[in-house]
């Protein structure tokens, strides 16, 4: 199981969670890390700032629920798995930008936070429940059934069957 697999399930695990959908932004709370939904330019979902003992993530409001939801958990990801990186201010605050960039998950980091993400919102014994008792007749229809069950972008789903096997590849 990947690293960022086990921090999720152990988070869920922690505050007893076994049914979807999970709201990351009640075990943000949970854990002492203030949610602040902001304006933001749209191309940015979310930050993750650290100073000292307090952490507290930003969201962009004007993004979908579903959006807001997954980038919580992302950012959630990068609180459990990674010591941020600096940004010069005059403070030493730590920042982690959830953006277009990070989304693309070509950095190591925001790969590992967007599969805790995915892992945290869509957990894997959960997620294959539901599918085998889902009444479906293409992928698509299995896609948008537990994108609502999971309270999840279809993106986001499309690519969590996909990556536990359930669905061969990616969606037309």
């Amino acid at each position: 199981m990947a690293r960022s697999d086990a921090a999720a399930k152990a988070l869920l695990t922690q505050f007893g969670i076994d049914e979807a959908p999970i709201n990351p932004a009640l075990i943000a709370e949970k854990l002492g890390v203030l949610v602040v939904p902001q304006e933001m330019p749209d191309d940015v979902s979310g930050m993750l700032l650290r100073r000292g003992d307090e952490q507290v993530i930003g969201v962009n409001q004007k993004h979908h629920e579903n959006r807001r939801r997954f980038t919580v958990a992302h950012e959630l990801g990068h609180l459990r798995l990674h010591r941020g990186r600096p940004l010069i201010l005059d403070t030493d605050t730590r920042v982690n930008f959830r953006d277009t960039v990070s989304s693309m998950a070509t950095d190591r980091e925001e790969m590992e936070a967007n599969r805790f993400a995915a892992a945290l919102l869509a957990p894997e014994p959960m997620v294959r429940r539901a599918a085998r008792e889902a009444e479906f007749r293409t992928a698509q229809e299995l896609v948008h059934l537990m994108a609502g069950r999971f309270e999840m972008s279809e993106m986001a789903m499309s690519y969590r069957l996909i990556n536990l096997g359930i669905l061969a590849g990616p969606m037309a």
